[in-house]
């Protein structure tokens, strides 16, 4: 599967050829509006040698064009945007319109894509929902999705679901005014960076469940109690690794093609910094692959555990069968109304027909033992 597809080249100018402000796309956007009432732009600002241009929230426009007049590279966070809020600001930076739909619909595989002076990348966010307990229907992973577009002199990061929020770094990437000043793709790498911290965090607590579940699979059964562990919780729980795994793998590529392969868009000391994210993306996605298939162990050995344990009971049944099939045959040879039958009317014919069914079932029950069958 190719992770970048060469598509027919935009031009990016302040407004695409045929893209007039009296055209329905771009009149959805009001450069006027105070973005702070919108509930898609979470924050809009300017970064110039690594320091944020004071004057509050911007809006893009107004972003855009202080970077055209003093230089640096603007940085657009949204929300969950809908088509009507995003096309104004597709235009304004140029957008091609399939990442536009992409980043609008959201539900994309991780991906990375270029677009002639563009990169769109879309990263899957993986959220641990803490649990009391697991069960058959607890929720283990929560998925979002972050996408991010890359330009010479912007970046602009679309966010949906309610996890996941870029607050915390885009303030940590404030205080580091060194690698800010690299521009756009110090964020796109920051970005990278904590997506991937957090699939280890995540990764971290499955552990802790998958262990909890193998220790009650191979626990010796209480008295009288289950035996082994659930296999719903089991596969609910591998149902979550999969997803889990949906997020981590298809971004092994486009990592490694941004820790490999020169791009314009991409400053060379930056490229140095996604070969670490791209090492610990491979350790989770081991870490993932060894998850799934310690589970398909587990879950082979819980149904194992049962069919022993149901072969246990009908060895035990047919020991108990084996048993009472002597008196029944006795007393259903004695219980036949003939006349003549031999020790029929013996005055110790009683007792002897007793200890004989005693005698009997005590030495069968004695050999079942022995061997394991009771």
């Amino acid at each position: 599967m190719s992770m970048i597809r060469d598509l027919r080249a935009v031009v990016r100018p302040a407004l695409r050829p045929g893209l007039r402000k009296s055209s329905p796309v771009y009149s959805n956007y009001d450069p006027t509006r105070d973005p702070s009432a919108s509930s898609a732009v979470v924050d809009c600002a300017v970064y110039r040698d690594g320091t944020r241009i004071q004057g509050g929230c911007l809006t893009p426009r107004e972003a855009m064009r202080q970077v055209r007049e003093a230089g640096g590279f603007a940085w657009i966070g949204l929300h969950e945007p809908t088509e009507q809020e995003f096309s104004g600001i597709a235009a304004e930076f140029g957008l091609h319109p399939l990442a536009v739909e992409d980043a609008v619909h959201a539900h994309q595989r991780p991906k990375l894509e270029r677009y002639d002076d563009t990169l769109f990348t879309v990263f899957k966010t993986i959220h641990y929902v803490e649990h009391a307990e697991l069960t058959a229907t607890s929720e283990v992973v929560e998925t979002g999705e972050v996408m991010c577009f890359t330009g010479r002199d912007f970046v602009i990061t679309v966010r949906h679901g309610g996890q996941g929020s870029l607050r915390a770094l885009r303030h940590r990437l404030q205080e580091d005014a060194e690698l800010l000043a690299k521009g756009p793709s110090a964020v796109l790498h920051s970005l990278a960076d904590h997506v991937v911290d957090g699939y280890i965090a995540v990764a971290a607590a499955v552990q802790d469940d998958i262990d909890e579940v193998e220790s009650e699979v191979f626990a010796a059964p209480a008295k009288g109690g289950p035996r082994g562990a659930d296999a719903g919780r089991i596969y609910q729980l591998k149902r979550e690794v999969l997803e889990f795994k949906r997020a981590v793998s298809p971004l092994l590529r486009p990592m490694q093609l941004l820790s490999e392969r020169p791009m314009r868009l991409v400053d060379p000391d930056i490229q140095k910094y996604f070969r670490d994210v791209a090492d610990h993306l491979e350790r989770v996605h081991e870490q993932v692959i060894g998850f799934d298939e310690l589970l398909n162990s587990i879950l082979q050995a819980n149904l194992a555990q049962a069919t022993v344990a149901q072969n246990e009971d009908m060895r035990k049944i047919t020991a108990w069968a084996a048993i009472i099939a002597v008196p029944t045959m006795i007393c259903g040879v004695y219980g036949m109304n003939f006349e003549h039958m031999p020790e029929l009317h013996w005055r110790y014919g009683y007792p002897m027909v007793m200890v004989s069914i005693v005698g009997i079932c005590f030495t069968i029950h004695r050999a079942l033992h022995r061997n394991g069958w009771l």
